[in-house]
């Protein structure tokens, strides 16, 4: 049973930071990824989750403009977006996150993502999420979440902890802990339920 934890352990081993994909500079680029948002949200441009991927979207955009110049009326509508967002739909979503490809943002409401998070391809946050730090004297400490990471409405996710891919996160839980990938968490604290690990014991 230890040398099969030990297995799921190690696959968390994985630099998830480095694994969401690089923003291109290229105009293009930022509408072919904004509409692929578009589809992953069902085609429904008013939906507030893909008008808030979007606009993260452009704020990581204008950041590759090299001209300050250039750059400055840009970031001032990014501004005016993002807040918009915020105030508006209760989303949370700052530029510096770095988000992978087909996230999808459920509904709308108190929806907080701390800005040193990882988001992986096709993930999907639900209304009441939050992922933010567990420690006041640790401000840039974030969760990191793999790819295909489905997080149930209400989860607090809390400290620089690692989420593997195919993780179910189940609603209202508080996860406070690395969760090995393909595994299902619930409660207060979260536990882990069900891993791929628990099939090789």
């Amino acid at each position: 049973m230890t040398s099969a934890i030990n297995v799921a352990n190690s696959s968390l081993d994985v630099d998830f930071e480095n694994r969401a994909e690089q923003p291109n500079t290229s105009f293009k680029a930022l509408i072919q990824q904004i509409k692929e948002d578009w589809i992953a949200h069902g085609r429904d441009w008013v939906k507030p989750g893909f008008r808030a991927v979007a606009v993260h979207r452009f704020g990581v955009w204008r950041m590759g403009v090299k001209s300050k110049v250039l750059r400055a009326p840009l970031s001032l509508l990014y501004r005016m977006m993002y807040h918009k967002v915020r105030n508006t739909y209760g989303i949370e979503l700052p530029y510096t996150v770095k988000l992978g490809r087909r996230v999808i943002v459920e509904h709308q409401g108190n929806i907080v993502v701390h800005g040193n998070c990882v988001l992986g391809d096709d993930t999907i946050i639900r209304q009441g999420v939050t992922l933010g730090l567990r420690h006041l004297d640790r401000p840039l400490d974030a969760p990191i979440l793999g790819n295909r990471v489905n997080v149930g409405a209400g989860a607090k996710l809390f400290g620089k902890i690692t989420i593997g891919d195919n993780v179910n996160v189940g609603a209202n839980a508080v996860v406070l802990i690395d969760v090995p990938p393909n595994s299902t968490v619930v409660g207060i604290p979260a536990r882990i339920i069900k891993s791929k690990a628990d099939s090789l014991v």
